[in-house]
């Protein structure tokens, strides 16, 4: 411009300079969606972390004696936790073959999931059973690693699991912490042993087949079903189970005494 002094011109390019600044910088919506984008990144993090957790953990079990997500939340409560930990070799061998007859009768045959239950459930139409049907394998992941209930979120992150346990651990040890975490007593009873002991005042080692079965019996309600002094109920399914260990595979978790 003619005749501007300097001073004039360094106020214009200021003032140039402040609305190229003004125009650059997001506005507050904007500031928004990318503090909640940061926010969504980190929650997604987390979440998958915790996914991969027990992923990354389950190869420690080979080794290590873990314990269930209940027995943790009865220690954070106060409430009590009866366990002692009792190798597959030192247990009645009647009693890992009953839970078998009980629980699953192709335990030795799947791979985690039985996938002929879960296509016969579909083909007849029941649902319900596919949500609430689980393999050894499926309730090993579930009390170790998720919650109770009945939900297709916990399924749907219950399959997966099952299948890398049973890849990771083996029918055998599979079976031997699933006997020494499973509840088995109304008042913080977990593990065989405990619930032998509570039950019928003997070593799991000790147990005989009517013993299992009545055992194998309470798995599904330990808090109702009490095996020390069984209904007429309870010892009908007793005897199907004792009956029913006789005829099902087990010589995946088979033990030489």
């Amino acid at each position: 411009m003619a005749g501007s002094s300097p001073a004039m011109t360094r106020r214009g390019e200021a003032r140039e300079g402040w609305y190229k600044i003004v125009a650059m910088s997001p506005g507050p919506s904007l500031r928004r969606s990318r503090t909640l984008a940061g926010w969504l990144k980190l929650a997604a993090v987390v979440v998958l972390v915790l996914l991969l957790i027990p992923y990354v953990v389950t190869p420690f079990y080979l080794i290590g004696n873990p314990v269930s997500t209940l027995m943790l939340g009865r220690w954070l409560t106060g409430a009590r936790v009866e366990r002692q930990w009792v190798p597959l070799a030192e247990i009645a061998p009647v009693l890992p073959v009953t839970v078998i007859a009980s629980e699953d009768g192709q335990f030795c045959r799947h791979r985690g999931i039985d996938l002929a239950e879960i296509r016969d459930a579909v083909a007849d139409g029941d649902l319900g059973d596919v949500r609430g049907a689980s393999t050894l394998s499926q309730q090993l992941a579930k009390n170790l690693f998720l919650w109770p209930g009945r939900s297709f979120v916990r399924k749907a992150l219950e399959a997966p699991l099952a299948l890398w346990l049973d890849l990771v651990l083996g029918k055998r040890r599979l079976m031997e912490i699933y006997l020494n975490i499973a509840e088995w007593g109304p008042d913080g009873e977990f593990g065989a042993e405990a619930g032998a002991r509570k039950a019928f005042g003997r070593s799991a080692r000790d147990l005989t087949a009517g013993q299992a079965a009545l055992m194998a019996a309470m798995l599904p309600d330990p808090h109702r079903r009490n095996a020390a002094h069984p209904g007429p109920g309870l010892r009908r399914l007793g005897g199907l189970y004792e009956r029913r260990a006789t005829r099902v595979l087990t010589r995946c978790v088979a033990t030489r005494r």
